[in-house]
């Protein structure tokens, strides 16, 4: 394992204090501690058992998740799916989240286009990421993405030179480094996109041996 040089928002901030989930959960409803509320329909928090081995961490809802209140149900949730089943990992006995709880978008006619969270926006909602992984005690936390791994671990901690790395950040649960599952669905090129997915079961089945471990 590598040792992550820096802490990430979530382990460096205070964060939200709760007895359980469903209480965090009900003051997450209420968050305006960044200005993504006002235009989201709803808040989109964590889902999974408070027992949950792994944990799972994306970026922000999408169009899908943002009308359903759940987190990955849209087309990147299939994949991920899809992609958990084929590595030996059963999404059921993950918890699954986002590191930032409301959805980001520009209007382009009728539809509502993904928008990256900036730093601050990031930043504000470790509040609530930071109290899940305290309340959930994961054994290993999954980064699907940047900005995931950002909210983690810090800007100093890249994801290309540590993508498949399980990362040990003190005395915090230790991240696995991959990619958002949106990535691929932005692949033209089959032989890519074929090797890309490989690589990304081949990730998340590295979870899978960890807990074997």
């Amino acid at each position: 394992m590598n040792v992550a040089p820096k802490f990430g928002p979530a382990f460096t901030l205070e964060s939200a204090d709760a007895a359980g989930l469903d209480q965090l959960r009900h003051q997450a409803e209420g968050c305006t501690r960044c200005e993504l509320y006002k235009n989201a329909t709803q808040l989109v928090f964590g889902e999974g058992s408070q027992r949950a081995a792994i944990m799972l961490v994306g970026e922000q809802p999408g169009d899908k998740e943002d009308i359903a209140g759940r987190p990955f149900v849209g087309p990147a949730g299939r994949l991920l799916d899809t992609c958990l089943e084929e590595a030996g990992l059963d999404r059921s006995r993950c918890y699954v989240t986002n590191a930032v709880k409301h959805f980001k978008f520009e209007p382009r006619g009728k539809r509502r286009l993904h928008s990256k969270p900036n730093a601050g926006e990031i930043q504000r909602c470790a509040w609530w990421l930071g109290a899940e992984i305290k309340l959930v005690r994961p054994n290993l936390v999954v980064a699907l993405g940047a900005t995931a791994l950002y909210s983690l671990l810090g800007s100093k901690v890249k994801l290309t030179p540590e993508r498949g790395h399980i990362l040990t950040p003190g005395n915090h649960p230790p991240v696995l480094v991959t990619i958002h599952p949106s990535f691929l669905l932005r692949i033209r090129d089959e032989e890519d996109v074929a090797r890309q997915r490989a690589n990304f079961i081949a990730d998340l089945h590295r979870a899978v041996q960890y807990q074997g471990n």
